[in-house]
């Protein structure tokens, strides 16, 4: 249901009545009891979508389609091998050798005590 907009013309109150299609326009004002009600024209009212069927993506070319699906693909990359390092690592983790290297202010702090 419309939210139409009313003026009287008798004493200039202005007010929004929430009212269905078919209803008939309301002629009495509610402030100053006159039948100077009118009607005002109004700009529309915004509509809202919900439900399937009213999204933006729903209407897509296919060839739109088809460039989002190549750039959704991950191109193979020239670093995508892991290094020396990385592997040793892995390795390592398996076979549960886990390595490790002090950090370097970890070995300032120690050359600092002695």
């Amino acid at each position: 249901m419309p939210t139409y907009d009313y003026r009287c013309e008798a004493c200039g109150h202005a007010l929004e009545l929430f009212q269905n299609i078919s209803a008939a326009p309301k002629r009495k004002c509610p402030k100053c009891k006159k039948s100077k009600l009118k009607r005002q024209i109004g700009g529309g009212a915004g509509f809202l979508f919900k439900g399937s069927g009213f999204y933006l993506t729903d209407y897509r070319s296919d060839s739109y389609k088809k460039a989002a699906e190549a750039d959704a693909k991950p191109a193979p990359a020239a670093d995508s091998a892991p290094k020396a390092s990385e592997k040793a690592a892995e390795k390592a983790s398996e076979k549960g050798e886990a390595k490790l290297t002090p950090s370097p202010s970890k070995e300032k702090a120690k050359k600092r005590s002695k």
